[in-house]
């Protein structure tokens, strides 16, 4: 046991060792500021299982045998999938890029791959969704990012007898690493090479291979070949963005750090806890609890809780990546268009005060958060109950400001600068009830 594991040890180090020549590319960094400047995009679950309308992780949590899964083919028929309406909807909303699922957990490929007959194209659909959407994309003006699964519950040749997940698929034939690594490396080419600009690729499924779920290490139980796949990544596209929803902090070769369900240096949901890098970040979460289409899930968050988790992603320094899982039949649902047409409202009034912002001003405060861009700040009173006097305090606020108003109607507001910060009167101001922003303007 102690040599194997000593094995393990050495083939992962000399991956990553490998993977820490990259450097990133004059392209690639300038993509990075340009993800940091976009801060909303859209997130998007759906595939063969949406059929089922129990979630994106139906096939695992029922243990469908890979045999009866493979029926949903026959039914999973989009005929009303309209990428323009999905994007116009993204627009409305502010979003300014979409990551779209172009292969989950249960292998369904939702491309015309020619490494696997489970896939959209041979539906009775029979079309070739990502490419209808990507072309939409460029068509509109939105950056496509795709969201790719490392594990797999359908195929044989995924390592599943030490995954943690995916058990229950009926898959009796031994797994074969190499022949999975290959797949893998022959589908990212295909996305990077048939359907335009790419802008990133977003990983997932790390952590099925890892020890434990609080493992913060790279020690997986399998070699996942990073050093193979994010530099063939960067050569077929120098300008698109990898990014691993491992949970870890990032390896040399990801290009922005991924948060689930969490702000940057949380840990409530237990998917958090990972150091926050230097890198771009980024977080996701759901308009409802669930990921892919679930038509039982009624728990849908409110617009100010859903402006609220924005900003305060923005405050942090970090974009915010808000999911929709539509229908089978390719619709999303008016809970999530709806919610999505107000959220549209105010980035539509107030939006610039977090597009192309940076955060980490200040430390968040139990009020809100502070986002600046050139010589503008912005002060984000989100909680307004959580004020203790009249006033606002942004603390070691060095750079001189000259005037303080209110963003929604450009009213002057008072303000004192001393040596340790600025305080922000707000006596006779009516609060707003999601988010008053004071507009300051630096020397």
């Amino acid at each position: 046991m102690r040599k194997i594991n000593l094995l393990l040890i050495s083939v992962l180090l000399g991956s990553i060792l490998s993977a820490q020549t990259y450097t990133p590319t004059a392209e690639n960094l300038t993509a990075r500021k340009e993800f940091q400047d976009m801060k909303f995009g859209m997130f998007i679950h759906w595939g063969a299982s949406s059929v089922l309308g129990a979630g994106e992780w139906v096939m695992n949590q029922r243990n469908i045998r890979v045999n009866e899964y493979t029926n949903l083919m026959r039914v999973f028929n989009p005929i009303d999938f309209d990428a323009k309406k999905w994007v116009a909807t993204a627009k409305s909303a502010g979003m300014q890029y979409i990551t779209f699922i172009t292969r989950h957990h249960d292998g369904f490929s939702n491309f015309d791959t020619k490494q696997s007959d489970w896939k959209i194209t041979n539906t009775l659909y029979g079309k070739d969704a990502l490419k209808q959407l990507a072309d939409e994309c460029h068509k509109q003006g939105i950056k496509l990012f795709c969201y790719y699964s490392l594990l797999d519950w359908y195929r044989d040749d995924y390592q599943y007898e030490t995954g943690k997940t995916g058990k229950g698929t009926g898959r009796t034939k031994k797994s074969n690493w190499n022949s999975y690594i290959a797949f893998m490396k022959a589908q990212l080419t295909e996305l990077l090479t048939n359907y335009g600009e790419i802008s990133g690729i977003w990983f997932d499924g790390h952590w099925d291979q890892l020890d434990n779920d609080h493992d913060k290490s790279l020690q997986s139980k399998v070699n996942w070949h990073y050093d193979e796949i994010y530099p063939l990544i960067h050569k077929l596209q120098p300008k698109c963005l990898i990014s691993n929803n491992h949970h870890l902090s990032p390896i040399p070769g990801e290009d922005f750090q991924a948060f689930e369900k969490d702000l940057p240096g949380n840990n409530t949901t237990g998917f958090g806890g990972a150091s926050v890098s230097q890198l771009p970040l980024e977080t996701c979460e759901t308009m409802n609890d669930a990921w892919g289409y679930n038509m039982t899930d009624r728990k849908f968050k409110t617009v100010p809780a859903l402006i609220h988790y924005m900003v305060n992603a923005a405050g942090r320094n970090a974009n915010f990546l808000l999911n929709v899982g539509p229908m089978p039949n390719g619709v999303i649902q008016t809970e999530f268009t709806d919610t999505l047409a107000a959220v549209g409202k105010w980035t539509t009034q107030y939006g610039n005060s977090i597009y192309g912002t940076r955060g980490n001003i200040i430390p968040p405060q139990e009020w809100g958060v502070v986002t600046a861009k050139g010589k503008t700040a912005f002060v984000h009173i989100l909680n307004k109950n959580k004020l203790q006097q009249p006033f606002v305090f942004i603390p070691a606020m060095k750079e001189k400001i000259t005037g303080a108003v209110l963003m929604k109607n450009k009213t002057e507001v008072k303000f004192k600068q001393i040596p340790e910060g600025v305080f922000i009167y707000l006596d006779g101001i009516l609060l707003d009830n999601i988010d008053t922003i004071i507009q300051l303007t630096i020397q």
